[in-house]
């Protein structure tokens, strides 16, 4: 599964197979409607293919290490109609190409080309990318050649280094240079590393006998060097493959070829607006765009522009522009448009008023074929003046989502490329575990397991010395015990406010409900781990569960248990928290609780106390202008309305299910209806063992004969005896241990031989109340009591009945020889009283359990 991530290379079939099969987004909802797109003919992606052509070629390790050489097969040399010791000009990427002379090799395969290291950096590519390569027939020799060494390869040397590397390199062997390349050349002592400042004649020519030398100069620096080798191209996006293929039609097409819509007929796009939670990779993007189309990249911050001085900040915006406009082609990249381009009708500020009628009136006025094209990024699309988001502006707008497994696994690639990991990491499965992550996160999440891996070595490095041991270093590698750590303390940043610590609660906490769990792991685990089997059969999975009983059975804790056995994020939500005094906030605040969920899906929502939210509508007369009808309608409406199918399971638990809408009793809302009861004598068992399940017990303690015993106790009542058993044996400990010291007291003792000899008797054995006896427990049973009436049972009993008697079927089977025979038997079923149809009779039975 090497080559899951990339796009398939020329020739690569393996790859083709991989990118044909891509697996579904497990963060959307299943849709078994939807067509299945084949990427190889999907137009949106089709800018990102690599075309085929002879000259293009796959980048392989140099078997010699000359700088000057590249190495193709005899059948590739014929096919382009060069020949032994030509001179070409090889592209790579980011816009960078070299000069280098050709040689042909038998053993080299035919759609491959070896270039050495410093080849291979010139160009900006790595092994396995694509390079061009072109005749370079006009290549003359040079007159004058400057070039400087870099300063830590040259520390510390004395002596002449045109004499002892320079020298040596050139002579006789006709080198091509091209300005701005790096070299290396390895003298006696050591490796040093020179850049070509200068050449004359201009960009690339060969270096000849009578070609002149310049060495003069101050070194260059390392940073500066590594700054230009670092910067951001198409390789360091990942996640957002679709979107980065509209970007490159929208900007390289207009900037490269012009005359594409000038022979169609239309005109190139002025503007793309950019928007998306925030670290998605907007401005990365941008940075990105600019390297690899080598345009002149000119770049507002928003708040930069505002000035104090009246009429400043327009003519700020115009300077920018004009600017633009000499240097063409250019992109404007404005960071934060929201904070200069408001919606006037919104803002008080006369400035930002101006700054936006300025902004419209420059972006109309930019030349048609002026190569000038305006990107913005911002996180609150919705905030900007409508004016900008027309056509002949914004053209575009594009929304840089939250990746998917898929996206986070490219991303994790690109941030794990120059770590050093062990053999056990596995960057497929903690793709598929960070779900809802954003490319900020996964980098976040990255640099925290490196953290946790140099913690982990910290006592072998000394702060007090200058220098770490080399073998301390040597052994530095990330494992995937650092990244499950890095997991567990990191969450996705759109759900940092609304954050919920993941539960530690696991099903085996959970006493009894076996039926239950199992229903919850189907509804809610099936979707994300297992979507192939409901493509399958052909169906989208539930959405919804409602839990229902008397209070104190355990409808939190099973919340509680699903967000932490499934993988997915949890979000709970306290029914009361969402109402607030102002008017149409408390709307908002249910819509931005499921604009977050959507966000980080796959999602669980646990709403506690559903009825405090979604009680029948039309009753609440006076709460507030019916503020709890309007919740309501707005719940029912994110659960099922036009919005975009994600995975977001919605868990509600409540003991007043008489008071719930029935609107949201429907299936497809909240449609799996599951009555917890209290306990039965196997249940109760399994509660005192799960609740006592760390704490020292004595044997003699029998907790089937207290299972027995405590019929109509609900979960909390049984955790309350054995809280009350523990206590006691505490309070018996402490006693006994204060009554040791008076005796030693009275008896003179010291102190600290007190203290050893108290560890002593612990140790022995030797300790007055080691573990609960049942003396505890018989104390404890006399404070017991049942929290649930015999009344309130047979209410929801009574409630659970009449759900599936007024609405539910009874038995349903189908004849055993077939429909046909059974319509005989139907026609004369149905004048008879209580025929086939007396199920359908109204039942005006009164469903209120406190009626």
């Amino acid at each position: 599964m090497a080559c899951l991530s990339l796009p398939p290379q020329t020739g690569c079939l393996i790859c083709v197979a991989h990118w044909a099969v891509r697996p579904r987004r497990n963060d959307q909802a299943i849709d078994p409607s939807a067509k299945p797109v084949d990427d190889e003919h999907d137009l949106a992606t089709a800018i990102l293919r690599k075309k085929a052509a002879p000259n293009k070629l796959m980048v392989d390790e140099a078997t010699s290490d000359d700088n000057s050489v590249a190495v193709i097969s005899q059948n590739t040399l014929d096919k382009l109609g060069l020949f032994r010791g030509d001179t070409i000009l090889v592209k790579g990427k980011k816009r960078k190409d070299t000069v280098l002379l050709v040689l042909p090799d038998e053993d080299c395969e035919d759609n491959k080309i070896r270039l050495n290291r410093v080849a291979r950096n010139n160009l900006r590519t790595r092994l396995g990318d694509i390079v061009s390569i072109h005749p370079l027939p006009d290549i003359q020799y040079g007159k004058r050649v400057h070039v400087l060494p870099i300063d830590d390869t040259v520390e510390g040397l004395t002596g002449d280094l045109f004499e002892v590397y320079l020298k040596p390199y050139f002579v006789e062997a006709y080198r091509p240079v091209r300005k701005g390349d790096t070299f290396l050349v390895r003298g006696t002592m050591r490796a040093v590393e020179f850049k070509v400042v200068e050449t004359e004649p201009e960009e690339y020519c060969i270096v000849a006998q009578d070609t002149v030398i310049h060495t003069e100069g101050e070194p260059i620096k390392r940073e500066d060097e590594e700054l230009a080798m670092n910067a951001v191209g198409y390789d360091d996006v990942g996640g957002c493959r679709k979107q980065m293929a509209q970007i490159r039609e929208l900007i390289e097409l207009p900037l490269r070829y012009p005359q594409l819509f000038k022979s169609i007929g239309i005109k190139p796009p002025r503007g793309i607006l950019m928007y998306g939670p925030p670290g998605t990779g907007k401005t990365l993007i941008a940075r990105a765009v600019a390297n690899e189309t080598g345009a002149f990249f000119f770049l507002i911050n928003g708040p930069e522009i505002m000035s104090k001085m009246a009429g400043e900040s327009e003519s700020n915006l115009r300077k920018a522009f004009e600017e633009a406009e000499k240097n063409s082609p250019a992109i404007i990249f404005i960071d934060e448009i929201d904070a200069i381009a408001p919606k006037r009708d919104k803002t008080n500020g006369e400035v930002e008023r101006r700054v936006v009628s300025q902004m419209l009136t420059l972006m109309d006025g930019i030349k048609a074929r002026s190569n000038v094209i305006v990107m913005a990024a911002t996180n609150r699309p919705n905030s900007i003046d409508p004016a900008l988001r027309r056509f002949g502006r914004f053209d575009r707008e594009i929304d840089i989502g939250i990746p998917d497994p898929i996206g986070r696994l490219e991303i994790l690639r690109i941030h794990t490329k120059n770590m050093r990991l062990a053999d056990d990491v596995d960057l497929e499965k903690i793709a598929a575990d960070t779900h809802g992550f954003v490319g900020a996160d996964v980098a976040a999440l990255c640099s925290e397991a490196a953290m946790q891996q140099i913690r982990g070595k910290m006592d072998l490095i000394d702060l007090e010395e200058d220098e770490i041991d080399a073998s301390v270093l040597d052994s530095l590698a990330v494992t995937m015990d650092d990244f499950r750590y890095s997991l567990g303390v990191s969450n996705p940043s759109a759900l940092r406010e609304t954050v919920v610590e993941i539960p530690t609660t696991r099903w085996s906490d959970i006493g009894g409900l076996a039926n239950v769990k199992r229903e919850l792991q189907e509804t809610v685990q099936y979707p994300v781990e297992h979507p192939e089997k409901f493509l399958k059969f052909g169906m989208s999975p539930s959405k919804g569960v409602l839990f229902y009983g008397p209070p104190g059975c355990g409808k939190t804790l099973l919340a509680k248990a699903i967000a932490n056995e499934c993988q997915a994020n949890f979000i709970s939500i306290k029914g009361p928290e969402l109402l607030t005094m102002w008017f149409g906030e408390s709307e908002a605040n249910v819509r931005d609780v499921f604009d977050k969920a959507r966000a980080a899906a796959p999602c669980v929502m646990f709403f506690d106390e559903l009825d405090s939210v979604a009680k029948a509508r039309g009753g609440g007369m006076g709460d507030a202008g019916g503020a709890g009808d309007r919740v309501l309608n707005q719940i029912l409406t994110e659960m099922d309305g036009m919005n975009a199918k994600k995975n977001v399971f919605v868990i509600g638990a409540t003991n007043r299910p008489d008071q719930i809408d029935g609107a949201l009793l429907r299936p497809g809302r909240l449609d799996q209806l599951i009555y917890i009861p209290l306990p039965d004598v196997e249940s109760r068992h399994s509660i005192l063992q799960a609740t006592l399940r760390k704490s020292p017990v004595s044997p003699r303690v029998d907790l089937k004969f207290i299972a027995d015993k405590t019929n109509g106790f609900s979960g909390a009542d049984l955790t309350e005896i054995c809280q009350r058993a523990c206590k006691l044996a505490i309070r018996e400990s402490i006693e006994a241990d204060i009554r040791r010291v008076r005796e030693r007291e009275a008896a003179g003792g010291d102190d600290a031989a007190m203290q050893e000899d108290d560890d002593d008797d612990n140790d022995n054995g030797n300790d007055p109340v080691p573990e609960i006896t049942a003396d505890h427990f018989e104390e404890a049973m006399r404070f017991a009591r049942r929290s649930v009436s015999d009344n309130d049972i047979r209410r929801y009993e009574m409630f659970a009945q009449n759900m599936q008697q007024s609405r539910g079927f009874g038995a349903f089977k189908f004849p055993k020889g077939g429909v046909a025979e059974s319509s005989t038997d139907a026609a004369a079923g149905a004048g008879a009283p209580g025929g086939a149809n007396d199920q359908f009779v109204e039942d005006n039975a009164d469903e209120d359990l406190y009626s």
